[in-house]
């Protein structure tokens, strides 16, 4: 066989074929190193002498839709300068791997068009060795992303599983990469980040989180010059809380059961924005629930003109909104609203820091959804570090492993 031809289909080098032979649906080809090309895997000094010889069989990229298994006779070297007695050096496979590193190029390239198991059931390979191949390659190209360009980062968490199993997500807002995932939803979650921060010397300059007060904390101690940006999102997701509190409390409070038919399954139409109730009845069975009761009612017009603090000019005008508000709620006499009005309140400054930089965790809410996504067409992860293998990958389309 041409050695041109070895290393142009296998990248193999510095081999000849002696032999080749077709079984079933094999192609095994039998070739050695040429003499006049060993050297001591360990000086690279060509004076060795040849001292006994195994054989290993190496899985590389199939001729058509034959397997091609390349037979290796691994030459046993004694070197006469350094002394080392070792077996010869093979450049096209990794270790003790038997397949060659073209072959996993080959698996990867698959992988990005189909599952594991279609792959591994095409190529007549195990399901772990897909895997591993797998792994490997991103283990080497997204286990350590660049923190050193880090300005804007967005911090989330996700349920791994049942249970209150749960991730902490860092997000770069300026490309969407996963930049680091930690174990829980605590503060000591993301001590290794803060770490790898301080080790690349990135400047952030602003964190958008929600209003955990674990991530609050871990920010405040560990970038204290940075921006804390709290998401409007979770503020009305906050406030919507609070408003269908309100709903039940006040359904188990009525007893005339013609009200409580009425405020029974008016949980959207109290919670969705009032702009996009066009339909009459609607309109008429909202108006009829809110005039039943004034706490509802209260909560219900504060709820509407919460979204007035995203819409100002300039911060100054949305301070003096946001003060408006508070005293609004904590003039309802409604206890669940003073409590949420006090906690809008002393989160005032990072609800604020929206008019100086504004980010939000927009996009770890659909980083969240793909990691969703991504569970379900996998039927879950028995590897953990894979599954965060796959996270920190996932900006990249075109390294994409389906399922």
């Amino acid at each position: 066989m041409n050695p041109s031809y070895l290393y142009h289909a296998f990248g193999v080098r510095h081999h000849e074929c002696t032999k080749t032979e077709f079984k079933g649906n094999q192609n095994i080809h039998y070739i050695q190193t040429r003499k006049d090309k060993l050297r001591c895997p360990e000086c690279n000094s060509r004076h060795v002498i040849r001292s006994g010889c195994i054989f290993r069989d190496i899985r590389c990229v199939p001729v058509g839709h034959r397997e091609t298994i390349l037979r290796i006779k691994v030459q046993r070297l004694e070197c006469k300068e350094c002394g080392c007695v070792r077996q010869e050096k093979l450049h096209f496979v990794t270790g003790k791997r038997c397949y060659t590193n073209k072959f996993a190029r080959y698996v990867v390239d698959l992988s990005r068009i189909g599952t594991i198991k279609d792959v591994a059931q095409f190529l007549n390979l195990s399901w772990d060795t897909v895997k591993d191949i797998q792994k490997r390659y991103l283990q080497r190209h997204y286990s350590n992303p660049d923190l050193s360009t880090l300005e804007y980062i967005g911090i989330d968490e996700f349920a791994v599983r049942k249970g209150h199993v749960y991730k902490t997500i860092v997000v770069n807002l300026q490309n969407g990469q996963v930049v680091y995932v930690g174990n829980g939803k605590g503060a000591d979650a993301l001590d290794k980040f803060w770490k790898k921060v301080c080790k690349a010397k990135a400047r952030i300059k602003a964190v958008a989180t929600d209003l955990s007060a674990a991530f609050i904390s871990s920010v405040m101690e560990n970038a204290p010059d940075a921006a804390l940006v709290f998401d409007h999102f979770h503020v009305v997701k906050l406030m919507n809380d609070t408003l269908d509190k309100l709903r039940r409390l006040a359904y188990n409070q009525e007893a005339d059961l013609m009200k409580r038919k009425v405020l029974k399954g008016t949980r959207w139409l109290l919670l969705c924005n009032g702009e996009d109730i066009y339909d009459s009845y609607h309109k008429n069975r909202l108006e009829n629930a809110l005039e039943m009761n004034a706490p509802l009612m209260k909560g219900y017009y504060l709820k509407e003109a919460l979204r007035e603090i995203w819409m100002q000019v300039d911060k100054e005008q949305a301070e003096k909104v946001l003060c408006d508000w508070g005293r609004q709620a904590k003039d309802s006499k409604v206890p669940l609203l003073i409590k949420f009005a006090n906690t809008l309140m002393a989160h005032r400054s990072g609800i604020l820091a929206w008019y100086d930089y504004h980010i939000s965790t927009a996009k770890l809410e659909g980083i969240n959804n793909k990691i969703k996504t991504m569970k379900r067409q996998a039927y879950g992860y028995r590897d953990e570090k894979f599954f965060e293998l796959k996270i920190l990958a996932m900006h990249e389309k075109k390294y994409a492993f389906t399922g």
